[in-house]
């Protein structure tokens, strides 16, 4: 499918219907065990966690200036990953109305009815409390705040304003995703530093075009839904040059960590190649604006951030020993 059509209609399509799954009026009961302890993982939106954990060891190899100790290591990423999972399932009770509006949601736990959503609520927010127990008992205060305040942020600021009201919304709402730096750094120093808020900034910048590539994909589901992801309310040209700049200002962005958090010669070609790399694929896109090469640019950057945290931690370790 080619998008690039001037006299494409933006408006939602008048033969869309919702999604409604054949399960949808399934009750917890008449599953099995397996398959709702299947679905309450379901809710945490795993593959989310995995991207947040990628940034929060790295920061705190940067923060200890050498491999912290396993048992923090382990406390932050656990703590950090009940945060994020509780997070991401009451987002999933905000957004179960437009989930069942979505081919790509439509399989969610609480479109199928496989968990009820006051039992999902109360998941999300036992998480929560879990989470922040163990961050402050097994790391300190400080990262349990961070963590805790990620969370109210994702939900309060992103899923109950943001995402239904301004094409924004993943510009804003992306913060969250970004504080696991600051967690991170906060776990092992009990404080905040500027190499911390400046890697807050990195994944800041990186979020926008990121989960921009993937709207691509699915911009008419969102148009749909009426959530006005960018690509859904303003030409897919449009949306690739906002692409473009964000790429390019988050490129520039990572080299400024080489001063501040003296990095050297490993992290710096990194960054250069990457961000180059996320650069020229996502100008690509305006030549082959389609949602497969759409999609090539969403898992380049996953790619993309896995790449440059893992040159920052190298970095370090390797000018330690």
């Amino acid at each position: 499918m080619n998008l690039t059509n001037s006299s494409y209609d933006w408006r939602v399509p008048i033969n869309v219907r919702p999604v409604v799954p054949s399960r949808l009026f399934a009750h917890e009961s008449n599953r099995s065990p397996k398959s709702v302890v299947g679905g309450y993982i379901g809710l945490t939106k795993p593959r989310i966690i995995e991207l947040l954990l990628i940034t929060t060891v790295p920061t705190m190899v940067l923060a200890a200036g050498e491999w912290p100790s396993w048992s923090l290591i382990a406390i932050t990423l656990l703590g950090g990953s009940l945060a994020a999972g509780g997070a991401n399932a009451i987002n999933m009770y905000i957004d179960r109305d437009i989930d069942k509006l979505m081919k790509r949601t439509q399989n969610r736990p609480l479109v199928t009815g496989l968990i009820k959503p006051r039992n999902a609520l109360v998941f999300a927010v036992a998480l929560e409390v879990i989470a922040f127990a163990i961050l402050w008992t097994g790391a300190n205060l400080l990262s349990a705040i961070l963590a805790l305040s990620a969370t109210a942020f994702y939900v309060f600021v992103y899923s109950m304003w943001l995402k239904r009201t301004s094409k924004q919304n993943i510009v804003i709402g992306g913060a969250a995703g970004a504080v696991p730096t600051l967690v991170g750094w906060a776990a092992v120093t009990n404080t905040v530093g500027w190499p911390a808020i400046w890697l807050f900034v990195i994944i800041f910048l990186w979020t926008p075009p990121h989960f921009w590539a993937l709207a691509i994909r699915h911009s008419d589901e969102y148009r749909a839904a009426n959530v006005p992801m960018l690509p859904s309310v303003v030409s897919i040209e449009k949306t690739i040059r906002t692409m473009v700049i964000y790429t390019v200002v988050l490129t520039l962005t990572t080299f400024v960590m080489i001063p501040v958090a003296d990095l050297g010669f490993i992290y710096g070609v990194t960054a250069a190649v990457c961000g180059t790399g996320f650069i020229v694929g996502t100008a690509m896109l305006s030549r082959k604006p389609t949602q497969a090469w759409s999609m090539r640019v969403f898992s380049f950057s996953i790619t993309y951030v896995t790449l440059l945290f893992g040159a920052l931690m190298l970095d370090v370790l390797v000018s330690t020993t």
